[in-house]
Order: structure tokens, then sequence, then C-alpha cells
């Protein structure tokens, strides 16, 4: 939103106050002083009039574990949703969104926040790597490296997906690595070898790992060090020119 349309709503000002008060240099935001009506504010913005502030909702960034038999979203009228986990008040969760999804029986690393841009970065494809580990119901074998790595063609979205990291841990247990995220990814790219994903489990999202003392269900905020290293890779992996 503008600066001026803001202040005449928030602050009751009307469009000539508004002006007035910029050209006056009474406004600031995040602390600076700004007298030009065009500049864009969000709810995440801290604008004071006077010194005297209007608003600022404060970004929050959780980090999930979630468990199985939980839908990731924020309401289902069947089963329990991720959003359940949260032991906030209704008022402190109601803004909260996923950045990103796991299934419903998959396991693993989820991200909530109230901040838009920040989970439109973690979830465009072609953002910071995603890493999973996996267990099949039949043996893994060597020939599905070169495979992952390739790329493999996605009738639904005509496309190629993007290179994929297997490590193979064991005949029937690996770890992928993702540079995008598509609709069921990692199972359809097991399937093309009829091999079915028995269980999937999100490590890490954009280099933010899940925190191996959180127990499945409980959750806490990111460190200032995980956004951090969240601004830094997510949304720029893994991009194709003119992605």
């Amino acid at each position: 939103m503008r600066l001026d349309r803001f202040l005449a709503r928030r602050a009751g000002l009307g469009r000539r106050g508004a002006r007035e008060a910029l050209a006056a240099g009474r406004v600031s935001v995040d602390d600076r002083p700004v007298r030009d009506g065009h500049h864009p504010v969000d709810v995440f913005s801290a604008v004071a009039l006077d010194g005297v502030a209007l608003c600022r909702r404060e970004p929050r960034y959780l980090m999930l574990h979630k468990p199985a038999g939980c839908v990731s979203a924020t309401r289902d009228p069947r089963h329990p949703t991720v959003l359940d986990l949260i032991d906030e008040p209704a008022d402190r969760k109601a803004d909260l969104h996923l950045a990103g999804r796991l299934d419903f029986n998959s396991t693993g690393l989820l991200l909530l926040t109230n901040d838009g841009r920040w989970s439109r970065r973690l979830t465009d494809p072609g953002s910071g790597e995603k890493v999973y580990h996996v267990r099949t119901e039949d043996p893994i074998t060597a020939d599905y490296v070169a495979v992952f790595r390739d790329g493999l063609y996605f009738r639904y979205e005509d496309l190629t997906t993007l290179p994929a990291a297997l490590d193979i841990l064991g005949p029937r247990e690996a770890r992928v690595t993702l540079r995008e995220g598509r609709y069921h990814h990692i199972k359809r790219l097991f399937g093309h070898f009829n091999n079915r994903v028995v269980a999937l489990h999100r490590e890490s999202v954009a280099g933010i790992r899940l925190d191996p003392a959180l127990a499945p269900g409980r959750y806490r905020p990111l460190t200032d060090e995980e956004l951090r290293t969240s601004r830094r890779t997510g949304g720029a992996a893994g991009r194709r020119p003119g992605d």
C-alpha cells in the first residue's frame, strides 16, 4: 500500500491531510523520515506520525515438527491440522499460514509465518534446497541416481524437473535433495521405477534444518541465524534463466 493512502485511512487525515503531514516531515517509516507519499508500506512497516506509532504487526516465523496423520492446512472439516498443534490463543495464530506443505502421513519440518513475502520466496519453484529422508517399498538401485540427476518429464505440468540428488543410505532408504518443489514430487520420482514411498520425512528447507530436539507436534520460533540463512538461500538456488 502507498504511504499516503495508509495515512489517510489509519490516521484519519484524509488525502489532503496525509500530503500535508508528509510535506511537513511529520511521518517516519521504520524510524526514517519519509516525505514521498508513494513510498510502499505493509503490515510489518513501523509507521509513525509525530513520533506516535500508528501500527506494526510483528512478523512471526515458526518451525514445526509435523507428525503423521495431520493435514498441512489451517482448517479441515475431517482431520486435525498443523494449526491445531499451535498452542496459542486463536487471535495469535489466526494470521499464520504455511510456507510449504507435507502430505497427510509425511513428517518433518514445516514452517509457519504471517509474512507472505517470505513464504512466497520459500515456496516458489527453484527456491532453496529441500532435503528429505525416504523409505520405499522395494529396493533402491544405483540406476536411480542418474535418472534423478538428469530430471524427469512431468506430463501434468509439461516440464522436466530440475536435477535432484539421490544419496542411497540402505536397500530401501535414501536421502533426496530437491532444488524445486512440485506436486507429490518425490513420490512421482520413485513412481517412475514403480517403487512406492512408504515414509517421507523432511529434514531441511532453504538451509533451515529441523531441530533434532523438537519432538513431533512441537514448535518453536526460528532463530535469527535461521532467518538469515533462509533469506540468503530462499528463492535464489536452482532457478532457470528467466524464472
